[in-house]
Order: C-alpha cells, then sequence, then structure tokens
C-alpha cells in the first residue's frame, strides 16, 4: 500500500486558511496569472506630486521635507558635506560628537577637515546625541527618506539619537515610492555584494507624537530633529 505524501508545512498552513475563507485552491490558470503579476512588477498609481522632471521632484522633495518639519542644507559636492554636518552642529548649539554610520561611501569623506569634530563609526547607544546616515533613496511624493538596514547602516543610527543627520545626493531623489522598490530589485539583480535589505526603513520628519491632548511633540519616539544635506551632484548635467 503507498503511504500519501505529506504536505509540507507551508501547503499545509495555506490549506487551512483557504478552508478558513471558504476558497478552494487555485486552478493552474489562475497561479500562472498571479505569478504573472508578481514577476512584472507592475506599477501603481502614482499621484501627480510624484510626477514631473527631476528637478521638478528635487524641488518638491525639498518642499514635503520642510512641510514635515525637517531642515535642508544644500551643497555643491560629497566634499562639502563634513563642513555642512559641522555648521548644522554649531547653528543648534549642540557638541560636536557624532556617530556616522560604518558606511564605505560615508565614512570615506574628509571628517578630519573639520577639526572640532570628533567622529565614531558603529551603532548608535543611548549617550549618542547626533547620527548621520546616508541613506537609499528620497520620495519627492512625500519627503521620505528611505534607509536600508544592514552592516554599513544600523538602524538604530535612525532611531536612538536625538538628532538626526543624512546626506543624500540629489541623483538618489524619486518621484514615488513605485521607483523606490523598482531601485531596490535592479541593485539586488545586479549583484556586486547587494542583497536585499532584512528591513527598509521609511521616514518621514522628526518622531512625532499627539497622543496627549492632541499636542504634537517631537522626539517621542525618535529623533527629535532630522536634517539633510543634500548633495547638488546633478547641476549641469544632461
Amino acid at each position: 500500500m503507498t503511504e500519501p505524501v505529506a504536505k509540507s508545512g507551508r501547503e499545509a498552513i495555506l490549506g487551512a486558511i483557504r478552508q478558513s475563507l471558504g476558497r478552494p485552491a487555485l486552478s493552474a490558470d489562475a497561479r500562472h496569472e498571479l505569478n504573472e503579476h508578481i514577476d512584472k512588477h507592475r506599477a501603481n498609481l502614482v499621484p501627480a506630486r510624484g510626477k514631473g522632471d527631476h528637478a521638478a521632484q528635487v524641488e518638491r522633495f525639498q518642499e514635503m521635507v520642510r512641510a514635515a518639519a525637517c531642515t535642508v542644507a544644500v551643497v555643491a559636492s560629497e566634499a562639502a558635506v563634513p563642513g555642512a554636518v559641522a555648521d548644522y552642529l554649531r547653528a543648534n548649539n549642540l557638541p560636536t560628537q557624532v556617530t556616522l554610520a560604518p558606511d564605505e561611501w560615508l565614512c570615506g569623506l574628509d571628517w578630519d577637515s573639520q577639526s572640532l569634530l570628533e567622529t565614531r563609526q558603529g551603532t548608535a547607544g543611548i549617550d549618542d546625541l547626533v547620527s548621520v546616515t546616508p541613506a537609499f533613496a528620497g520620495v519627492a511624493e512625500t519627503g521620505t527618506l528611505v534607509a536600508l538596514s544592514g552592516k554599513d547602516h544600523p538602524t538604530t543610527l535612525n532611531f536612538v539619537p536625538d538628532y538626526h543627520v543624512v546626506a543624500l545626493r540629489a541623483s538618489q531623489v524619486v518621484g514615488a515610492y513605485e521607483e523606490v522598490w523598482a531601485r531596490l530589485r535592479k541593485a539586488n539583480k545586479q549583484g556586486r555584494g547587494f542583497t536585499m535589505p532584512r528591513t527598509v526603513n521609511m521616514i518621514t520628519g522628526p518622531s512625532r507624537t499627539a497622543d496627549i491632548a492632541l499636542t504634537i511633540e517631537l522626539g517621542a519616539h525618535g529623533p527629535r530633529s532630522l536634517h539633510i544635506v543634500l548633495i547638488d551632484d546633478q547641476t549641469g548635467k544632461d
């Protein structure tokens, strides 16, 4: 007598869910249609404010991040980032100790050019007041920063320090979220050591809550201040 083949754990779980919903198993045609939809990554509806040429998207991104209570400093080159960070600390009367994400590009900038800055690399602890990180993208539609977790960008840097500074190239600004996912899939397919991150953090402005008396309070669950150093890496380019 032939023993029945046991279902895999995944099949058993999905079968139980289908049974509870009163749904039959997918037909071969339905399964093919679903797989085709997933493979093609069809974009959803993109609002008007997520469209336009790239220069307009960069302008809109700046408008939206300021509306979300962020501050922005535009610099002409990557080399100007350390100076912009030092200017931000001075303007806000902050300590000159900063924790950098251990990102090759970020740490490769000339931080020694700012003699008053004290930098270290790594995760953020409770005593770290200021963090500086890169970002994967900026979304013009909502003024959102997209940060990928990994060994070169510990997630604690996004949430533990009171003051979060993000260095972002203008070329990393996209119109809508759909483009972020497309860039992630492309980077993953290209390889070169890139794999999909465990966590994708979407950050729109500093942390805030209105749980008590409907009064906005910044810094409730994360940074009380979010500052973006936007690198104009596209001026003069086609």
